[in-house]
């Protein structure tokens, strides 16, 4: 039996007791504490069958046919959808870049990137194939689609306005089965495999999805019986499974509605209230600046200026900071720079929404935000020798002859 086999066959037996549950057969207490035991097991199965799929077959070289695209720019964004949504006409929009775009399906084959220029920073926009149902499983080139959008910044996934609310459900549910979590912040638990000392349970807070005997059963399938677990927060199984897979990746996602020239007005509004959502129509070109400034938002993108020591700053040309790629410290800003900054660096004076006053004395530790100007002050170089009648060399000229003579005196 193959893994999707396995897979199908789990599935089948959770939805069987999920609805055993539901009819009223399971009407004892521990009739109930047995069933959740048990769905919590058999999602720990799948998630380690999950795992094996997505790793190469054995005795492969590891190098697949993905899709080679060179990282530029300050952040990268791949465009997620079904076929014929409208990702390629956005593309061509936002960047200029040629996309082919037609009225049948799968018109593009590739991976197509863009480079978006916005508030003086470049945004690499990534057009990828439309994915099916089953991607997560290697359908449509589903594997190498989802791969390239683990190396993003953010996740737009475009979805047609006109039709139902399911495709949503089901293109967040393929690309959790690969082990993306979208809008989502790393569960609070703390978990460290020992050598010795058997499993070690603990909470801070009270639990009502998981207990110790589930946490215990839970680790057994993945072969693991010495190991310390802390609960900082009332997580679910699957936040538990994900912490022991140790691979799963968070990511932001902005789910964009397309084609709103097509419906009601009623429907617009409706899903404009929606959660993480942006309604605009490529056809008439509405609502584009709202979906570039969302995008910068959530980016967390942070532009500092530079400002040379007794000259004006240069707003020119800023430096582009994000917390998902290094940080937006002021070492961080330095290591941008150049990596030797920070050792000659004193500190540093700030201008700008960061600072308490202008200018600010900072150091390495600070914070910086949306367009400051930083002026970096480096450390004086010592002289060596001491310093008046106790050098050991003088900077006069051996000869006389050398010397500068002094312009003689006004009488």
């Amino acid at each position: 039996m193959g893994i999707l086999e396995k897979i199908k066959e789990i599935e089948a037996e959770m939805a069987r007791t999920q609805k055993n549950k539901a009819t009223g057969k399971l009407v004892l207490l521990t009739l109930l504490l047995n069933c959740k035991y048990h769905l919590g097991q058999l999602k720990a199965k799948i998630a380690k069958l999950r795992t094996q799929l997505l790793e190469p077959p054995k005795g492969s070289s590891g190098a697949g046919d993905g899709f080679e695209v060179t990282k530029f720019g300050h952040g990268r964004v791949a465009l997620i959808g079904f076929p014929s949504v409208g990702k390629s006409t956005l593309l061509t929009m936002l960047t200029g870049t040629h996309s082919e775009a037609a009225s049948y399906e799968f018109t593009t084959l590739t991976c197509i990137p863009g480079i978006i220029h916005y508030n003086d920073a470049k945004i690499q926009m990534l057009d990828l194939p439309g994915i099916i149902e089953g991607a997560s499983e290697g359908k449509g080139r589903g594997r190498q689609v989802i791969a390239v959008a683990k190396s993003s910044d953010l996740v737009l996934m475009v979805l047609d306005a006109s039709k139902s609310e399911g495709h949503r459900q089901i293109l967040t549910g393929e690309l959790e089965a690969v082990g993306l979590r979208l809008n989502k912040r790393p569960p609070q638990i703390y978990f460290k495999k020992k050598k010795t000392g058997g499993i070690s349970f603990n909470s801070t807070c009270t639990l009502t999805h998981v207990d110790e005997k589930l946490c215990y059963q839970i680790l057994h399938e993945y072969k693991i019986h010495n190991a310390e677990v802390l609960f900082r927060e009332d997580a679910t199984v699957d936040d538990l499974i994900d912490v022991i897979e140790g691979n799963r990746k968070y990511m932001k996602c902005v789910y964009v509605y397309n084609k709103i020239d097509v419906i009601g007005i009623d429907d617009v509004d409706n899903l404009a209230r929606q959660p993480n959502s942006v309604v605009i129509s490529c056809n008439l070109k509405l609502n584009l600046d709202r979906l570039l400034a969302r995008m910068w938002e959530e980016m967390g993108l942070v532009r500092v200026y530079t400002k040379p020591q007794g000259q004006q700053p240069d707003f020119s040309e800023p430096v582009v900071l994000s917390t998902d790629r290094g940080g937006c410290t002021v070492e961080d800003f330095c290591n941008h720079i150049h990596r030797s900054l920070v050792k000659e660096l004193k500190y540093v004076l700030v201008w700008g929404t960061s600072a308490r006053h202008y200018p600010q004395h900072c150091g390495l530790q600070h914070h910086l935000q949306d367009e400051d100007v930083v002026q970096i002050v480096k450390k004086k170089e010592k002289e060596e020798g001491g310093r008046g009648r106790f050098k050991s060399h003088s900077n006069a000229p051996a000869r006389i002859s050398d010397r500068e003579k002094k312009a003689p005196l006004k009488t």
